[in-house]
This record gives structure tokens, C-alpha cells and sequence, in this order.
């Protein structure tokens, strides 16, 4: 559909328009009438094919129905971020910052805001462009009220503001806060709350998939105290439970698969053009029960309370103790120097699976200038530059491309180690520009397997930040090369 050729008279003939193919703007739509008259549907009319991250394998074309979404995208756009007074609803600015194509973009940031009348701001482009403030700014422009986004741009909001968010921006309006994509590490989950929510605003860290179409576990904006990385209980209307292989409840504390036992009208119908694949990804192992398998672990805490811990397909066993890749990434993030971490299993032929961690060092604010990121935050450019010693490091040596001393690897290893216990220890540890995540700001930790053990890449469709794969190569290269050489 041409709205305007742009390209130099001289040169359209290089460029033809395609009959049948290529259709003029005023053509198509500049007769149209100027009142539409709307066609009633059937509720389980297909609304619209809504792709998978691919964070484990080949993207999923998931169908997502008209009546039944569009009720759940509404009510819980409502419950979670409108103003619990209904009189000053007219107040609130919304601003999700999700990707368009993105299903959280769908629900929290078209058809939920839309269908509650809420005013929001719509925002395309990179968030350090053109410089690292770029949310701020726009926070303190438009008075955003709720501010939902993904762990990803928290974490790079970090790096490029280590000592907080200047003073300089007014982030007042903030009434609060949400994050969505992956389970949010606490150490981001603080930052977040303190230096963009003055340290009171509620924070509703949301789970939910682009299979259930809108939120299902989140703590709710009303609560007084939160747990910092803790996606806490069902909303209301849904349910689920974290159970072992049998369908069995796990006891606290014990990883179990999170399951969906009500789900909301939201959920997808079907795979397009594979019910197969519906029903064997998601209901063949609970199918007496008649329950929805996220994919995802989970365990309760002492309270009942619900922490994610990942795919299940990332799951890691170490000599028979199942380890969760969003813990030990937390603990690493926690750590001052660290920024970012991905950690993947690798074949061990004594443990069944060892750890690797990738991580991105912290740098100071100036030293992004050149290194673009995606709507995420992920860098689309190198964070290290060759041959500079990134801020938190200054008296240690620190080699071209992230390959560093073994004092480094060594400390992350033991930081790792207190804070969860000494087989959660990373039997290597890989410093690395950036780590590959896909639209929606999750690590693809399969990836990092693959690049580790020098197998072929799976599928890359849903790959957000492609030079993350060269640059992780090149410092695999150079790290084997130094081996050999040493």
C-alpha cells in the first residue's frame, strides 16, 4: 500500500510498482466512506495470529478469538493498572513500552488501554537514543502514571545509570510500576522501585504468555508489601498450581511445572494449521486433568506465594539437583559488576549438565555512546569496547572483546556460590558484549548452548538483537585460541 514514492525522480524506473501487488493509498482507501457500519461476529471469530517468542524451538502461530480475549485483555488492564479510584481514572497516563508485535503490546497497550478509555503514550524507538535518559524525559513530558516494561531495560537502565537516576528528571507522576517478559531478578526489582517509584510505588510483576493472552499471576497494585522478583497468586477468575510429573502439588520450596488449571477466556484456541502441536505442547501431560502446561517452573514459597523460575527446557541438573536458570542469573545480577547474565547447561559427562554463565559487565553511562539498543534495551552494539576496562574492574586487566582474568570469573563464581550454595557454582563463566533475547526481552538460552558446545544454531526468526551472535562467537574464538596458546 504506497502512500508516497520517495525515491528520486530519475531513479523509479529501477524501482517499478508491481500491478496487482503494489496498490496506491488513494486508491484503496480514498474512497471509502466516511461512516463505517460495524458487522457483528461470532465471539470465537479469529482475532488475530499472535507469534511465540521461540525462546525453545520453532515459533508457534497461536490464534487468539475475539469475544473471549477482548473480555480478559479489558478487565485485567482494569484490575492491574487503572487507578483503584474510579474518579481519578481521568489522571492516569499509561505508557507499556513493549514492541508493537509483541502480545503484551496487544493487550496492555491496544485493545486493554483502548477499551478502557485510557490516555497512554505510544513510544517507537531505541531508549538510549539519544542518550540513556530518553524514558525519562518522556516520563516527565507526558506525566505517565504507569509504567510497565521488561527486566531487560531495567537491567540496561542500570548499567547506564550506576550511580541512580540523576535528580535532574521529575519522575513524580509515577503513581506505578509493572514488569513483564521474564521473572524480573530482585536486585532490578529494587532499582526499578527505587529510583523510578520514589521507592513506594507498587510494582506488579506479571506472568503471563502469549498462549493465555493476558495476565495470570500478578500481585495486585493494592497490596502493601511485595516481594521483590515474586509474581505472588492468580488473579481472580484464574487458577493454577505447581505439580510434579504425576499431577502431584509440590511441597514449598520444591520446583514443580506450572500449570494452568481455570484459564481465563483469553487463551488461544489453537496452533495455525497444527492443532497437533496445541495439543502436544500444552495439554497431552495433564490432559486427564484437564490442565494448560505453561512450559514454565515454579515453586511456592513458606506463604504460598509463587516464584517463577523459567523455562522448563532451561532447566538445569547438576549431579541430580534441578537448578533454576533465573536464580543463578539473579545471583550473578546482583553482584555491583554485573549488568546482564544468561546461564544455559552444556553436556558433563560426571554431572549430566555443568553450568555456563554469559555475562555483560556494568559500564558507566559515557561508555554506550555508539552501542544501540533495541525497544528492550538489549545492545545492538558492543558494551566493552576493545581493549577498555569496564567501570567496576579499574585495577584489573580486562582483554579485548570481554575476555578477562580469572580473578573475575573466580569472584563471580564465589558470589554465586554464597548466595545460592556451592553447586550452583558456574563451571565457566564468559564475559560477553551482549547476550541474544528475543522481541520480548527473553534470553534465548537455548542459543547459548549451542554456541558454547559449537553445535548448529536452532531457529533465530524471533532473534531481536542478531549482533549478539557474532560478538558471543568471536569471544568463544578468542577465548579458545588463548587457551591453546597458553
Amino acid at each position: 500500500l504506497v502512500i508516497n514514492r520517495t525515491t528520486a525522480p530519475e531513479d523509479l524506473a529501477a524501482v517499478p510498482m508491481t500491478e496487482g501487488r503494489d496498490v496506491w493509498w488513494h486508491d484503496a482507501v480514498g474512497n471509502a466512506a466516511d461512516v463505517h457500519e460495524p458487522e457483528a461476529f461470532d465471539a470465537e471469530t479469529p482475532l488475530f495470529i499472535m507469534y511465540t517468542s521461540g525462546t525453545t524451538g520453532k515459533p508457534k502461530g497461536l490464534v487468539h478469538t475475539s469475544g473471549g480475549y477482548l473480555t480478559q485483555a479489558s478487565w485485567s488492564f482494569e484490575h492491574l493498572f487503572s487507578n483503584p479510584d474510579p474518579a481519578l481514572r481521568d489522571q492516569d497516563v499509561h505508557w507499556c513500552t513493549a514492541d508493537l508485535a509483541w502480545v503484551t503490546a496487544h493487550t496492555y497497550e491496544i485493545y486493554g488501554p483502548l477499551s478502557n478509555g485510557v490516555t497512554q503514550v505510544i513510544f517507537e524507538g531505541t531508549p538510549n537514543t539519544p542518550h540513556p535518559g530518553r524514558h525519562f524525559e518522556i516520563i516527565e513530558r507526558y506525566g505517565v502514571t504507569q509504567y510497565y516494561t521488561a527486566p531487560t531495560l531495567v537491567r540496561s537502565l542500570m548499567g547506564w545509570f550506576p550511580d541512580g537516576v540523576p535528580d535532574t528528571y521529575d519522575l513524580s507522576s509515577i503513581r506505578m510500576l509493572g514488569t513483564v517478559g521474564e521473572a524480573v531478578n530482585p536486585e532490578a526489582w529494587r532499582w526499578l522501585r527505587e529510583n523510578v517509584g520514589a521507592g513506594t510505588a507498587p510494582v506488579v510483576d506479571t506472568w503471563w504468555q502469549s498462549e493465555t493472552g493476558a495476565t495470570i499471576l500478578s500481585p495486585a497494585p493494592t497490596d502493601t508489601e511485595f516481594k521483590p522478583g515474586c509474581a505472588a497468586r492468580p488473579l481472580p477468575g484464574v487458577s493454577t498450581r505447581i505439580v510434579d510429573d504425576a499431577g502431584n502439588t509440590v511441597p514449598p520450596g520444591v520446583q514443580g511445572f506450572i500449570v494452568v488449571d481455570t484459564p481465563g477466556p483469553a487463551i488461544a484456541r489453537t496452533v495455525w494449521g497444527n492443532p497437533r502441536r496445541y495439543y502436544d505442547s500444552y495439554w497431552s501431560q495433564y490432559v486427564e486433568q484437564g490442565w494448560f502446561l505453561a512450559g514454565d517452573g515454579a515453586k511456592y514459597d513458606a506463604d504460598g506465594d509463587i516464584w517463577i523460575l523459567g523455562r522448563v527446557d532451561d532447566t538445569l541438573n547438576v549431579s541430580g539437583h534441578l537448578l533454576s536458570t533465573i536464580e543463578i542469573e539473579s545471583a550473578l545480577v546482583s553482584h555491583p559488576d554485573v549488568v546482564e547474565a544468561g546461564v544455559c547447561p552444556v553436556a558433563d559427562p560426571k554431572t549430566g549438565h555443568a553450568i555456563v554463565a554469559f555475562v555483560v559487565l556494568k559500564v558507566s553511562t559515557g561508555s554506550t555512546t555508539g552501542a544501540g539498543t533495541d525497544s528492550t534495551g538489549s545492545t545492538t552494539g558492543p558494551v566493552i569496547e576493545p581493549g577498555a576496562t569496564p567501570a567496576g574492574f579499574p585495577d584489573r586487566a580486562c582483554e579485548v572483546r570481554g575476555l578477562v582474568g580469572s580473578e573475575i570469573q573466580d569472584r563471580l563464581k564465589a558470589h554465586v556460590a554464597k548466595a545460592i550454595g556451592p553447586i550452583a557454582k558456574p563451571r565457566d563463566v564468559v564475559v560477553v558484549p551482549d547476550v541474544p533475547k528475543t522481541r520480548s526481552g527473553k534470553i534465548m538460552r537455548r542459543l547459548l548452548t549451542q554456541l558454547f558446545e559449537g553445535t548448529a544454531l536452532g531457529d533465530t526468526t524471533s532473534l531481536q538483537n542478531e549482533p549478539a551472535i557474532a560478538g558471543i562467537q568471536d569471544v568463544l574464538r578468542e577465548r579458545t585460541l588463548v587457551k591453546e596458546n597458553s
